[in-house]
Formats: structure tokens, sequence, C-alpha cells
């Protein structure tokens, strides 16, 4: 009886391990097709895009230099108008060092999007200058013994030979002081994507309606990508995790609604919706903000590499409904042996019980008692004391 207790509770472990194993192994694929899907979904949208007839994504880009033109009296204006002057701005030491601006270093793939992140950033964050180095922002503004702003150097003496004013405060990024995202980067994407952990229930199940964390859903050009700091790290890793973190990126309201729980630094949905990091919630109208991310209709994948993500997708669906197979058979078998193991450690507690056991004139102690399964049901050692 102890031997068919003791296997039966080994047979409950393995199933339960068995289990454990399969549901990981879910898991991952339904993790695989959602990164598949978002893929897909990208191409989708562009081919929509190009097919009927939007604007190109240097037409966009150029709306979004007009628009920060239209930002009279800001530094950006101010530089923006003097990149435009590509012999004058040459000229100028101060010019090297000023990659651009945030509006204009990263695209999306949709108007909805672009217009939401620049409301989650703000004027002054989409209009902020992004210079390379320390030296660069020192170079925008000189002082005075007394601390005053020189207005005849820096991007103040640059203002006024293009004949703009600069009026009130304006932000800076330095890349080089940045501290850059401390996980690991995907090497085989060409967007060099961060590798973030999706959002997950504790059953192991993703969120509904989560698209991906903003960070990764900014696109860059290829000259933006090449551009590294001394460290080795780029405008992802650096200039936009800054800005984003893990903010999340969700179809709804109602699916950030019900994410809650696994949301810590903040959420959007594509119909509006706004979760700051602190856990407040945006509500009213949205802000319709002059400047913001161009929207990129470039087909970033070929038609070819589109066909095998899905058959891969398709491939994935197959495996999820062996697997799902599986578990079914081993909770099946599972609910089984723990039925017998009731049943087993019944009959053993019956046993021990029985008169003729409970009135023998022998040591208590040594009558073991029922375990859990897979431990040793007879695990009290006996007594070897000799008897004289």
């Amino acid at each position: 009886m102890e031997e068919k207790l003791k296997s039966l509770g080994s047979e409950v472990n393995r199933h339960e391990d068995n289990l454990r194993f399969l549901k990981s192994e879910i898991n991952a694929i339904e993790e695989a097709c959602v990164d598949l899907a978002i893929k897909l979904g990208n191409y989708h949208s562009s081919v929509a895009a190009v097919v009927n007839n939007d604007t190109s994504a240097q037409e966009a880009e150029e709306r979004t230099v007009r628009s920060i033109l239209d930002q009279d009296r800001t530094a950006a204006a101010i530089i923006c108008q003097l990149k435009l002057r590509s012999e004058l701005a040459s000229k100028m030491p101060l010019m090297k060092d000023i990659l651009g601006f945030v509006a204009t270093l990263g695209k999306v793939n949709n108007d909805n999007l672009s217009r939401l992140l620049a409301e989650y950033l703000g004027m002054d964050n989409m209009l902020a200058l992004v210079c390379k180095t320390y030296n660069g922002v020192k170079g925008l503004e000189k002082y005075d013994k007394d601390g005053i702003i020189d207005k005849s150097s820096g991007i103040h003496g640059l203002g006024r030979s293009v004949g703009k004013l600069l009026n009130g405060r304006f932000t800076v990024f330095c890349l080089e002081n940045l501290r850059p995202f401390s996980g690991d980067v995907n090497i085989d994407d060409p967007q060099r994507k961060l590798i973030l952990h999706r959002p997950r229930f504790p059953g192991g199940e993703s969120p509904a309606g989560f698209l991906d964390f903003a960070v990764n859903m900014i696109h860059l050009d290829r000259a933006h990508l090449s551009c590294l700091t001394a460290s080795g790290h780029g405008l992802r890793e650096t200039l936009f995790y800054s800005l984003f973190s893990h903010l999340q990126v969700y179809k709804t309201r109602s699916d950030i609604q019900r994410a809650l729980p696994l949301i810590n630094d903040g959420a959007v949905s594509l119909d509006g919706g706004i979760l700051k990091p602190n856990g407040s919630f945006c509500l009213g109208d949205s802000k319709n903000l002059e400047v913001k991310f161009p929207v990129s209709l470039e087909v970033s994948s070929s038609p070819e590499n589109i066909l095998e993500m899905e058959g891969q997708v398709k491939l994935k669906n197959w495996e999820k409904e062996r697997l799902l197979e599986d578990m079914k058979r081993e909770e099946d078998l599972l609910k089984e042996v723990k039925e017998l193991y009731s049943k087993q450690k019944q009959e053993l507690m019956d046993y021990l019980t029985r008169p003729e056991l409970t009135q023998a004139p022998h040591d208590s102690s040594t009558i073991p008692s029922p375990a859990t399964p897979g431990s040793n049901p007879f695990g009290a050692k006996p007594s070897h004391k000799r008897r004289y």
C-alpha cells in the first residue's frame, strides 16, 4: 500500500510538471503570433495607404518641418530655418552638433498614433532640440559673469542672423548624457528594437488589445539608425526610451482599463485614451497638436517576407492546437490519478484506524500518517532501540 501511494504521488507531480511545460510553450507561441500580427498589420496599413494615394513619406516630413517653422520665436523654428539654409548652417560649428528635433527624428505608420504620441509628449518635448554631446548643449547659450543670458551669442545670436528672436525657455536633450536602456537590443531586427517583456496576467495570457510598446513603434530612418553615442547606443535606446520608457499602446480605452494591473509606465490607446505614468488619466477631447511625428508609408517588408510570416502564423496556430490537445489529455490523466490517489489514501486511513490495529500494544509513534502527493507516507523512522 505504501509503494502504491508513493507511485501515485510521483505520477501526480509528473503530470503537473507536464502541464506547466505545455502552458509555457503555448505562451511562447502566442507571443510570437502577436509579434507577427503587428508586423503584418503594419505592412497592410502601409500598402493600403500607398494604394489610397495618401501623403508620401517625403511630403509628411516636409509638413512636419513647415509646422515647426510656424512655431515662431522658438528654438526649433530658428534651427529649422538655419538647416534650410545649408550653406549658412555649414559655416556654423554650433549646428554640427545638433542632430535635429524630437518631431523629425522618428516616424510612425499611423496618423492616429502620430497625433496620440505627440499629445502624450506635449509641444515642448516635440520641439526639443537633440544634441550629440554636452559641448553642443553648452554652445547653445552663453552667460555673463552675473548669469545673464548673452543674447548676441549661441542660439540667440543665430536667431538674429535669420531675423527671428527667441522667446521663452526651450528643451534640449543631450544623447551622451541620457541614461540608456539597460536591456538587450534585437540585433536581428533592421530597426534594432528593444527586447521588452510583454505584459502578462498571472495565468500567462497577454491582455486583450495590447499592440506594442511605444518606443518600439517609432520608425527610424537609416541615417538615424546609424547615429550612435560614444558608448555605442542608438536613438531608440537613449532619446526615445527616455521619452517613452515602457509606455504601452492598446487599441481601445476599455483594453487599458482591463490591463490596469499590468501597467506601470503609462499607456495610450488608438481611440484617444491616455494614462500617465503617475497613474493620472487624461480625459476630455484630444488636443490636435500642430507638430506631430511624420507618418511613414514605406513598405518595409517584401511580399515574399509577408508570405513567409503568414505561413509562420498558420504553422504556430497549428502547433498551438496540438499543444492544447496535449494539455487536455494531461488534465484528464491528472484528474484520474488524483482520484486514484485519494482513493488509495482513504484505504490507507481506513486500514490504520481498524480496531485491531488501534488496540495493538506497539508504540504508536511508529504508525505513519498519510502525506501529500509525492512524499513518503511511511516517512517516520522505526525505533532501533534494542529490547532486553
